[in-house]
């Protein structure tokens, strides 16, 4: 298999995720972590990842997030779920990691390290190799829906973290018309659409409420909820704790 590389460039990235409708938040102790996935509709390498990431949110045990990219839309096929705040995420992941280049499909691992997007061994093996040594999701993080406000609560732990919100679309299929996948119908995964940084966490619990009206903009719209550590430079690193609320009957 082929896989797209793209240059590295020095966008700002910060992390963010979100989270959704009804209370479907996966018990922390189940989650064997989170899995970001760099994706592109304009990308030939790309769908075998794609299909990989429907069967890691499906399993149950991983916390899947898609992320589009919009730096192949001039081979023909302007990605409909792209963003340039999805690709400065993926940049800063490149800086945090020490990495000269980007490229699709990338599965970032908890933040810590990224494999090949559609490689599930590799996948698994990376999250075991890191509950192994201690670097799993530590700190406990529920997020649920109270009536009108999504709460969300952080146990207690060490170190300091941002609370990252990804809003994203559950499930959508795509009729993609040119480019290298023209003519095919792509079935996407928790397609980020919106990242947002609603607080800081500083080793204590502590509890964050948004209004349950964001959620609104997605039809079929989920959030998962990360803290997430930064590098010296503000990148997005290490992924502590996380949890995710999925749309009623999901």
């Amino acid at each position: 298999m082929s896989f797209k590389y793209g240059p590295l460039t020095f966008g700002l990235s910060l992390c963010v995720l979100s989270t959704v409708a009804a209370v479907s938040a996966q018990a922390q102790e189940t989650v064997k972590g989170v899995v970001e996935l760099f994706t592109s509709q304009g990308c030939a390498s790309c769908p075998p990842a794609d299909e990989a990431m429907r069967k890691l949110i499906q399993k149950g045990d991983v916390i899947g997030l898609s992320y589009h990219v919009d730096y192949w839309n001039y081979l023909g096929w302007a990605d409909s779920l792209a963003s340039k705040e999805n690709t400065e995420r993926q940049y800063g992941y490149a800086r945090a990691l020490g990495r000269n280049n980007v490229y699709t499909p990338q599965a970032v691992v908890n933040g810590r390290d990224h494999v090949k997007g559609a490689d599930m061994n590799a996948i698994y093996s990376r999250l075991d190799a890191f509950k192994n040594a201690g670097e799993g999701l530590s700190v406990p993080v529920k997020a649920q829906r109270i009536n009108d406000e999504i709460a969300i609560d952080i146990g207690e732990g060490h170190g300091k973290a941002d609370v990252v919100v990804a809003y994203f679309t559950r499930e959508q299929i795509v009729d993609v018309q040119k480019g290298e996948n023209q003519g095919k119908k792509i079935s996407y995964w928790h397609s980020v659409y919106d990242v947002q940084t609603v607080g800081m966490w500083d080793g204590k619990s502590m509890a964050v409420k948004l209004p349950a009206s964001i959620m609104s903009k997605a039809q079929n719209g989920g959030c998962a909820v990360l803290l997430q550590t930064t590098d010296a430079q503000g990148n997005p690193a290490a992924i502590i704790g996380a949890s995710v609320l999925l749309p009623s009957g999901n």
